[in-house]
């Protein structure tokens, strides 16, 4: 990055009361390469307001609509107006949001899903495309240094061929609601089909498993096996599943999320094994990689460490035994981030990759989520995965 500036952040969403919201910001805000100058932080005007007075920002820069939000800000001069806008809203927004901002000449860091559907996807990828603007997705869980040093152990072949990978996502902050009526004091938007697509648990937490597993193996998924199960009373979506892959070049996967996994509170994990040696790695024990190979000591790498991978150590803050964790992880994504859109604010030529989930993670997520729920509701369950 060589802006000798901030870069100037716009937000949708996020306002009092959503947690999210306040991730995002701490991210962005942690390597002092962004500064939040401008907002619509709630579809309720007041709301947005009131969120823009907590944040300390101009009253002239939070906006009742982001539509008038995204018109406000292009019209004022280029030394002033955002350079991107993070979009941190419910799913059925992301497209009509991105698609307006896109348009209007911003780049964009959003929250996933990408979209509502994968029409909706593909619809925005080819709007993406159009305008050369930068659009990153912020699947978190690969911003950690211990993620990516997994990547690069399976790029240099350290763990020889793939042949069978276990990705697990399971939470439990649902099992309250069982032997109450309704919803049981729990309010979840992402169980309305009109607001989160056809999946819950898929859509929310088992996309992150699936890029976790793509992101540190580069695999691609060619047919699915998957159930899905409601097991909480009058919800309309899913909340359980499981998943068996097959992946292209003849690899296996066992994929599983659920909402319903008494006890567990955010317990992603995901073990990769090879032909020479296996990795393991957990997301509530982040700053370890567990290597382990047949009659051989288990290895264990930790972060922060100069025996590590170039690209680990460049996306770690404090030194070996100091723990990193979640909000920095986030912030590797948002530094990321970063460096493509000043690239793209300076005029410079973009890159071909940054390392940063992009519009493709998104479309390829979204196939992802409609491929399980497809495959579950199927008699014959062997569904083969879309081109996209």
């Amino acid at each position: 990055m060589k802006l000798n500036r901030k870069l100037r952040m716009g937000m949708v969403g996020g306002g009092r009361g959503a947690f999210i919201g306040q991730v995002h910001r701490m991210a962005a805000n942690l390597d002092g390469k962004i500064e939040l100058v401008a907002g619509c932080f709630s579809s309720d005007p007041e709301k947005s307001r009131l969120s823009g007075r907590d944040f300390h920002l101009d009253p002239s820069r939070v906006y009742g609509t982001y539509e008038e939000m995204a018109r406000a800000e292009a019209a004022l001069p280029p030394d002033q107006r955002i350079d991107f806008v993070s979009i941190v809203t419910r799913n059925n927004t992301h497209f009509a949001i991105a698609k307006t901002f896109l348009e209007a000449g911003f780049n964009v860091v959003c929250d996933k899903p990408l979209a509502f559907s994968l029409d909706e996807a593909k619809k925005l990828r080819k709007i993406v495309r159009k305008t050369g603007k930068v659009f990153v997705l912020t699947h978190n869980y690969t911003g950690y240094p211990m993620v990516k040093e997994a990547r690069e152990m399976v790029r240099k072949g350290q763990l020889g061929k793939i042949l069978k990978v276990v990705v697990e996502y399971p939470q439990g902050y649902a099992i309250t609601a069982l032997g109450n009526k309704g919803e049981g004091g729990i309010s979840n938007w992402r169980m309305d089909p009109n607001i989160s697509g056809v999946s819950n648990c898929m859509g929310d937490i088992g996309t992150h498993a699936e890029n976790l597993a793509r992101f540190i193996t580069g695999l691609e998924i060619d047919e699915i096996c998957a159930e899905l199960t409601t097991f909480i009373p009058g919800r309309p979506l899913d909340d359980d599943g499981n998943c068996l892959i097959r992946y292209k070049g003849g690899a296996k996967g066992i994929l599983y999320a659920s909402q319903i996994s008494n006890g567990d509170e955010n317990n992603l994990n995901i073990r990769v094994y090879g032909t020479k040696c296996s990795l393991e790695w957990h997301q509530e024990n982040p700053n370890e990689l567990i290597v382990k190979e047949v009659n051989k000591p288990v290895l264990i790498k930790r972060r922060g460490n100069t025996y590590l991978s170039r690209i680990a150590q460049q996306y770690t803050r404090t030194p070996f035994a100091h723990p990193e964790g979640f909000i920095e992880a986030f912030a590797n994504i948002y530094l990321a981030a970063a460096e493509a859109i000043a690239d793209e604010v300076s005029g410079r030529k973009l890159k071909k990759e940054y390392d940063c989930p992009t519009i493709d993670d998104g479309v390829i997520g979204m196939a992802f989520i409609e491929t399980v729920v497809k495959s579950s509701k199927s008699r014959s369950k062997w569904t083969k995965f879309p081109k996209v």
